[in-house]
């Protein structure tokens, strides 16, 4: 009997209802992560589909990848066949996350769709892949392309420098955008496009009366999936591996004071504690700084201190790396709403209002929907939030036990109503999950998706 006929028999007996551990050690992990691999892959359908929607008076692309599997797709506990929604995070696009997706296609016969943030997509080369660098020998930097044929030019934007987060970050790099361009436009009205694209992919590619979709965010993507979980009937839970959460929640465990862990006795470096204050016309360009931020902790966390006496050799890895990050698109707007930047979130609203010459009425009202998207939806006649089932890594750097058990598990449980909301720790892997180990050729990804068709054909998001 194949594993595949396996899953699809499991997912027809009445079982316990799924009872997420605390931990998986790294020999769980990796058993989980070999039985996966050696399942033989079956046949999957690929397509790109992109397609134009409105959002507050402007046209918008949106990107998505389709991955349906050629044989019967599997169901869950609900009886309903089940849909993977995917989001990649801040430095990505949906080529981002194709290992994943293919893991829930292959092994595991989900439909999987990959959604690419608006502008992220390289809507001028089949392949997608960003040429050069994002910063560029003429002074200008790599922006978004929200719509085929439309550019920012470099007279729509300062180039800003930033040296308050130079602990976490190094110093920021920003275009800002200037008032009365089309991209100082699209700046401001991006929030309610990303919104509707993913509404859009979900309805163009999960039909409401026969799938359940399961959502997840890596990273800066979380908090946009926690959003869109209440404002698509039938999302059904957030399958969240190293995947942020709601904008208030995700700012306060910025503003945390406890360390976000310790590895062989060496405290990790707390956070600045310092609330995000980006304005909502800044564009944030990323460097092979931004892979640094995570390779010292990585380093630290699989190595111990003793990597920092090979410091040029990590630096070589560093660049090297950029080297193929760089063909993502590597720049970032969505701050606002990963920390709840108040100001910025009602800046972007009153600017768009002023475009679209709404009356006060109508602006507190776009203020408010903008100010939303922070936080879980309440009140009579709303969606509940769905259960959450989050894995964290061994040696993630901004993803604690500790942080769960003071500030996001807390958060979730004083909601109401309350979602079913658990963490379980695997022993092994990184922040970027796919990312190879010894013993673990993908990472931890094809252990995660084993861990999450588990939970959801065993009942676990059935409420």
């Amino acid at each position: 009997m194949t594993p595949r006929i396996m899953m699809s028999l499991l997912s027809q007996q009445s079982l316990e209802r799924f009872t997420p551990p605390a931990a998986w050690s790294r020999e769980e992990v990796l058993a989980a992560s070999d039985a996966v691999l050696a399942m033989p892959p079956g046949a999957v359908m690929q397509a790109e589909d992109i397609f134009r929607i409105e959002a507050l008076g402007l046209e918008w692309d949106i990107g998505v990848r389709v991955y349906t599997p050629a044989a019967p797709i599997a169901v869950g506990a609900d009886a309903k066949k089940i849909g993977i929604f995917l989001l990649h995070g801040g430095a990505g696009d949906y080529k981002s996350m194709e290992r994943f997706a293919l893991l829930f296609a292959e092994k595991f016969a989900c439909k999987v769709v990959t959604m690419t943030f608006p502008g992220r997509l390289y809507l001028d080369d089949e392949s997608r892949d960003w040429p050069g660098d994002t910063f560029r020998p003429d002074g200008s930097v790599r922006t978004p392309i929200w719509l085929a044929g439309e550019y920012v030019t470099r007279d729509q934007y300062d180039l800003i420098e930033d040296p308050s987060k130079r602990m976490k970050y190094g110093v920021r790099r920003l275009a800002r955008a200037k008032p009365g361009t089309r991209f100082y436009d699209r700046m401001a009205a991006w929030p309610p496009a990303f919104e509707r694209g993913m509404q859009q992919a979900c309805a163009r590619h999960f039909p409401l009366d026969a799938f359940s979709v399961y959502v997840h965010g890596h990273s800066t993507g979380g908090p946009y999936v926690s959003m869109l979980s209440q404002r698509v009937a039938n999302i059904a839970g957030v399958i969240a591996i190293e995947n942020s959460t709601f904008g208030y929640i995700n700012e306060r465990k910025h503003m945390w004071g406890g360390h976000v862990g310790k590895i062989e006795g060496f405290a990790r470096l707390a956070k600045d504690g310092a609330a995000w204050a980006d304005p909502f016309n800044d564009l944030y360009i990323r460097t092979w700084r931004d892979l640094a931020r995570y390779r010292g902790s990585e380093a630290l966390g699989q190595e111990g201190p003793n990597a920092l006496m090979r410091l040029p050799s990590l630096m070589e890895e560093i660049l090297e790396a950029w080297e193929v990050a760089r063909k993502r698109p590597q720049f970032k707007a969505e701050y606002m709403i990963t920390h709840n930047i108040v100001g910025a979130l009602e800046g972007a609203a009153r600017a768009a209002a002023t475009r679209l010459r709404l009356d006060d009425g109508e602006t507190a009202k776009l203020v408010a929907h903008y100010l939303g998207y922070t936080r879980e939806l309440s009140g009579p006649g709303v969606k509940p939030v769905p259960p959450f089932l989050f894995v964290i890594s061994k040696d993630s750097r901004d993803h604690s036990p500790e942080v769960y058990r003071d500030v996001i598990l807390p958060m979730f449980a004083a909601m109401r109503p309350a979602p079913r909301a658990a963490v379980t720790r695997f022993g092994a892997g990184v922040h970027t999950y796919t990312k190879p180990e010894p013993g673990l050729p993908v990472g931890i990804a094809p252990a995660a998706a084993q861990f999450y068709v588990h939970a959801i054909q065993q009942g676990y998001f059935v409420v």
